[in-house]
């Protein structure tokens, strides 16, 4: 007998040679809840637990080859990008975003979790108005809204206004991730698209070592969305993930460590899933 392929989800990326985030932390996220995860590489980081080293994008023609090669074989069910580095990359793979149906979930990645940049400043016009139109959900951290939109986000009240901006842009959903609000005892996003909104709240864990939680968060989203959930289910089946896997960071290196993608192989659980409303 030959078995049934499971959901394929496609992530188009940056590499984090240090396993946290990028790519690695993508296609582990896929294989953890039960996907087959495939790649377009867009660039190439030395990157620690202590920052990033160094970057170099890959040629225009060496993402789209790589997209075609996946998409026109085997085809996907869903998609996730991440970091694009250069306005090139940007409006290239917005391009061929364009040539699929399946939804998109757009990270738009900015800055590493140590500030280092990874995004060109003379590409976020690209993202405004190329990328984020192609996506079915973008997942902008609060250091992304205001480079993107000039809105700064200092409390809950502001979460609105940022996602109004964002929407704007042309996604269809939009999720603010406000992990980093210092006033909030809680771990609050806010998934809306203009009429719906939802607030998602998880615990916030005691730990250091939270590397490629945005990653891991988009990707999550994206595959639970090949699985068949609606935005608002994956969204918050996504949370809960991830929330999971904050929970059992561990140590890694002599700075900050990765999230843990396989907690649930070891039948850890999160204290508790996140509520929404």
């Amino acid at each position: 007998m030959t078995a049934q392929a499971p959901p394929r989800v496609l992530t188009v990326a940056g590499s984090d040679s240090g396993g946290g985030a990028g790519i690695q932390a993508d296609l582990k996220t896929m294989l953890a809840l039960g996907a087959h995860g495939m790649s377009v590489l867009t660039a190439v980081t030395a990157q620690n637990s202590l920052g990033v080293q160094g970057a170099w994008p890959l040629p225009a023609e060496a993402v789209e080859r790589q997209f075609r090669s996946v998409v026109d074989d085997i085809g996907v069910q869903a998609l996730k990008t991440g970091m694009l580095a250069s306005a090139e990359l940007v409006e290239t793979v917005a391009g061929l975003l364009s040539s699929v149906a399946a939804p998109v979930v757009v990270d738009p990645v900015g800055v590493s979790k140590h500030g280092d940049s990874l995004l060109a400043t003379e590409a976020l016009d690209a993202v405004r108005t190329k990328l984020l139109p192609a996506a079915t959900v973008a997942t902008p951290n609060l250091d992304e809204v205001a480079q993107l939109t000039g809105v700064r986000v200092s409390g809950e009240a502001d979460m609105r206004r940022a996602a109004a901006a964002m929407l704007a842009f042309g996604s269809q959903w939009v999720l603010i991730k406000g992990g980093h609000l210092p006033s909030s005892d809680d771990a609050l996003d806010l998934l809306t698209n203009g009429t719906e909104e939802h607030w998602l709240r998880a615990p916030r864990h005691d730990n250091r070592h939270t590397h490629g939680t945005g990653c891991t968060l988009a990707s999550a989203i994206a595959t639970y969305v090949a699985k068949g959930y609606d935005v608002p289910g994956a969204a918050r089946a996504a949370k809960a993930y991830v929330t999971g896997a904050i929970a059992a960071g561990f140590p890694l290196g002599g700075g900050i460590g990765p999230v843990d993608h396989g907690y649930l192989w070891r039948g850890q659980q999160p204290d508790s899933s996140p509520s929404g409303v």
